[in-house]
């Protein structure tokens, strides 16, 4: 293919956010894109067709993919974007809460991936990008469930790598810092809150909202996005903007001592 005739792209959790941003980058740089939402949307972005797919159902997930599959003929890049998020104490979440989140953020992935694979062999090439976080690297407090979700998914992308290597396929992880969107606005509190979490777990969302404010912007994300799915010899993470970098920089080559240290300062929780 062209430099200007990429390929056929699927981003999930396209209607918002670093998801809508990356599928309009994707297309700019000659994909052919192909986006999801759980809602049909009233007007699709321009140069992207949207379909209704919940990934947290199998029989969704394969109906957009065959959709796509009868229109495009194959598809060369799943961008596996979307994702929910919760903030609280890891003892305020039920199981039923904390499974729910799995399902969309891990087997919401292995959904969408699973239904791919099969097209992806059958052409000898593909590209798997995973949305991860930095906080799929550090622990995050009053985000314990949904960093778990996160470290799942970078050890199953790079897992997952090491297996479909040789049949031309290709899966890396995409790491963001913190980003400008409504994700805050959007996200899940706990199921049970319990008071002696009141206090700190309202210090944790006041947190949030001051380093959203002064966070990446999406395109900074989706530009590195189009970067992993282009490479010829791909890593297995790229790391999204400065804060993202110097935390995976912290984790690798500080002593946990320090980095325990500089993570509760950061959160601002008692030494």
């Amino acid at each position: 293919m062209s430099k200007t005739e990429r390929g056929v792209a699927l981003v999930t959790g396209a209607s918002s956010g670093i998801g809508l941003v990356t599928a309009l980058a994707l297309q700019r740089d000659g994909y052919r894109v192909f986006g999801t939402s759980r809602k049909p949307m009233v007007a699709a972005p321009a140069g992207v067709t949207m379909l209704v797919c919940d990934v947290t159902d199998d029989e969704s997930v394969q109906q957009a993919v065959d959709e796509i599959l009868v229109t495009a003929g194959r598809i060369d890049l799943l961008v596996n974007n979307a994702g929910i998020g919760l903030l609280g104490g890891a003892e305020e979440s039920s199981a039923v809460q904390a499974r729910a989140l799995f399902d969309v953020n891990v087997f919401g992935v292995l959904r969408m991936t699973n239904a791919a694979l099969p097209v992806m062999r059958r052409q000898r090439k593909g590209r798997i990008v995973n949305m991860s976080s930095i906080l799929g690297l550090i622990p995050a407090p009053f985000n314990a469930l949904y960093a778990s979700t996160k470290h799942a998914i970078e050890g199953y992308s790079e897992s997952l790598d090491h297996e479909v290597r040789t049949l031309g396929i290709r899966v890396v992880l995409v790491e963001p810092g913190v980003t400008r969107t409504s994700f805050e606005e959007n996200i899940t509190r706990p199921d049970r809150p319990l008071l002696p979490y009141d206090a700190a777990r309202a210090d944790a969302e006041k947190l949030m909202r001051e380093i959203v404010e002064t966070g990446d912007a999406p395109e900074v994300v989706a530009a590195i996005v189009v970067k992993a799915a282009n490479a010829a010899s791909p890593k297995r993470r790229y790391t999204a903007g400065n804060a993202a970098r110097q935390v995976r920089f912290l984790r690798r080559f500080l002593p946990e001592s320090l980095v325990d240290k500089s993570l509760r300062k950061f959160n601002r929780l008692p030494a």
